[in-house]
C-alpha cells in the first residue's frame, strides 16, 4: 500500500487512479495523518456490497395482505 501527501495527490491524481485500477491502494495523508484512501473498484463493491437492500427495497418486498387494525378508542387527555 502507498501513502501520498494530498498536495503530490493533486498534482499526480490520474496517475493514482490508474494505480488503483491495477489493484492497488492508496492512502492519502493531510497534515501527516492517513485521510482518505483510494481503492480498486472491487475492493470497493466488496466491502460496500450493492446486494444489502435499502429500505424502500425492502419495504416493497413485504406482503401487501397484512391486516392492519386501527384503534377507534377516543385519545386520553393530557394537561399541558
Amino acid at each position: 500500500m502507498n501513502t501520498i501527501q494530498l498536495r503530490d495527490a493533486k498534482a499526480h491524481f490520474s496517475a493514482l487512479v490508474e494505480a488503483a485500477e491495477k489493484g492497488e491502494a492508496i492512502t492519502i495523508t493531510k497534515h501527516g495523518r492517513p485521510a482518505a484512501m483510494l481503492i480498486p473498484m472491487e475492493d470497493a463493491k466488496r466491502i460496500y456490497a450493492e446486494s444489502k437492500p435499502s429500505l424502500v427495497k425492502y419495504l416493497m418486498t413485504m406482503p401487501a395482505d397484512i391486516p392492519i387494525r386501527r384503534n377507534r378508542s377516543r385519545s386520553r387527555k393530557v394537561e399541558l
